[in-house]
């Protein structure tokens, strides 16, 4: 009898888990099923083309026929093109453009309004406004700033009796006023991240430095800046990334000029492939660009897990 007594536990066990393992896999199915339709868009229309793009780039592609591999010729056409070192010179400059422009200054602006006491919801929408205007809405009103004669900017300078200046047409000036439309376009949105981690910061050590006789610099450095690096070093991966693929403004206000002073790895893609037609070349460009935002991608992960720790 106790031999019987113990061992039927040890047997009813195992068959309640085989029930409850039955039991989850039929809920992951039925959870997958539902999730079917649209894992199949997005593998349609996300990752479909980039291993289409990829297959391209070792091919002669001929949209009409049948395509011919051509192995690491479309690499070594790509890395012989003049083109190659100056979109991506001009893609490095751009980014440290952007690092002084468009990542400190709204960190400093969040800074000045979470310290604010009155008026905070203004400023908030004031600094958020440039952000819901269309790309090439703001592409026309900055070209009218820019414009050589009559340019908003330009009557300014003239006004304070200096001289005018080819924003868009000297070399030397277009990259910087890129950025400052860049940074224009997308302030108001960093703000609000950088202001959403600000929320995090325990009042109280506010209050404490406050009785302690704190100064507000003090405050900034040894208590907001050290909850804002975490937030901070992502948004910079993800700055870097989005300016390295920016083709929209090069492409409506400079068309890549002057003298390919603003010329970029996407306004050469959309070249090879949609004026040339050489899709293969234009397929080892998108390859390339895909390898190094890979990388930054892997730098945001790791960023974005250690702040979450």
């Amino acid at each position: 009898m106790e031999i019987t007594a113990k061992s039927s536990p040890s047997k009813s066990v195992p068959v309640r888990r085989t029930f409850r393992q039955k039991l989850r896999l039929s809920n992951q199915i039925s959870a997958y099923l539902f999730l079917l339709p649209a894992l199949f868009v997005f593998g349609l229309f996300a990752w479909f083309p980039i291993v289409k793009t990829v297959v391209f780039s070792f091919q002669k592609v001929n949209l009409m026929g049948e395509s011919t591999w051509v192995g690491l010729s479309n690499f070594q056409r790509m890395l012989a093109d003049p083109s190659f070192k100056i979109a991506w010179g001009n893609s490095i400059t751009f980014a440290l453009l952007s690092v002084g422009m468009g990542f400190i200054i709204p960190v400093g602006a969040a800074i000045m309004v979470n310290e604010m006491r009155r008026g905070k919801v203004l400023f908030r929408l004031v600094y958020f406004l440039p952000t819901v205007i269309p790309i090439t809405i703001s592409i026309l009103i900055w070209r009218l700033i820019y414009a050589t004669d009559g340019g908003v900017l330009n009557s300014a300078l003239v006004a304070v009796g200096l001289q005018p200046q080819a924003w868009l047409q000297d070399p030397r000036l277009v990259k910087p006023a890129i950025i400052v439309l860049l940074t224009w376009a997308n302030f108001g949105s960093t703000l609000l991240i950088y202001l959403a981690a600000l929320q995090d910061v325990p009042t109280d050590q506010y209050e404490s430095a406050e009785i302690e006789g704190a100064s507000p610099f003090e405050r900034i450095r040894y208590i907001t800046l050290p909850y804002l690096v975490p937030t901070m070093l992502i948004t910079f991966v993800l700055q870097v990334i989005f300016v390295v693929q920016i083709f929209t403004e090069p492409f409506l206000m400079t068309q890549g000029g002057p003298n390919n002073a603003t010329l970029t790895p996407v306004l050469i893609i959309y070249r090879k492939a949609f004026l040339d037609g050489d899709f293969g070349v234009a397929s080892a460009w998108s390859f390339s660009l895909i390898l190094i935002l890979s990388l930054f991608s892997i730098v945001y992960l790791r960023f974005s897990r250690q702040s979450a720790d």
